[in-house]
């Protein structure tokens, strides 16, 4: 799971992302709305925690833009503004949770558990198809002609990216975002030994599907 958290109280941001990463959460951040907006149109995120109150673009703003562009990741709205009326306006934008400064960290993560059990869109297939390949995304449950297998969590956010864009061409850049996040310094080479990882997985399960290299681009599934 890979959060984006929007925060503009530094040491707040810092405690936040620490927390979410022990509990085995992978964590994005970013300090203010414009910057926000571009984290989340990399469409890599399973759910937001957005600040009220930001520079630049204020937290309402982000909430009914990024709603407008049809991005539909869960977003949970922290603020120190905690009246009705503010509650209901942030709601009603298409937050899909509020929480009130000051909170314990367990009850946010309380909060995070109950969205994430909702029932996904029909749009957000939890299996995804593709030649004699299926993948079960919440078992990370790879299908093929000769069996099944269950893949790592860098193997199947990648194998994800590829399923969801079957027969297109994916750059070494959009792969690497996808899978090691905005703020990752991870090498190149990373990326080729999941890539191997994968091809690997396909010939054992006797897959007519395959990774094909576009030199000097990134990477193609065809079948």
């Amino acid at each position: 799971m890979r959060i984006l958290l929007v925060e503009d109280d530094e040491k707040l941001k810092e405690a936040l992302s620490f927390q979410l990463r022990k509990e085995g959460i992978e964590t994005d951040s970013c300090t203010d709305g414009e910057e926000a907006l571009y984290y989340i149109r990399q469409g890599i995120y399973d759910l937001i925690l957005l600040d009220r109150m930001l520079p630049v673009l204020n937290g309402i703003s982000v909430l009914s833009r990024m709603r407008k562009e049809g991005f539909q990741t869960p977003v949970i709205l922290i603020t120190a503004l905690g009246a009705l009326e503010d509650k209901i306006e942030g709601l009603d934008l298409g937050a899909d949770d509020y929480l009130v400064k000051p909170f314990a960290f367990e009850e946010l993560m309380a909060r995070i558990r109950s969205i994430l059990r909702r029932p996904r869109k029909l749009s957000d297939s939890a299996e995804l198809l593709f030649g004699d390949l299926s993948f079960s995304i919440h078992e990370q449950t790879l299908n093929g002609p000769s069996g099944s297998c269950t893949l790592s969590g860098r193997e199947a956010a990648l194998l994800e990216a590829f399923l969801r864009n079957p027969g297109q061409t994916l750059s070494r850049e959009l792969l690497l975002t996808k899978v090691w996040g905005m703020d990752s310094d991870v090498e190149n080479g990373n990326l080729d030994n999941y890539i191997h990882f994968l091809r690997r997985r396909l010939k054992n399960l006797n897959s007519a599907v395959c990774l094909q290299t576009v030199r000097g681009v990134g990477y193609r599934l065809e079948r």
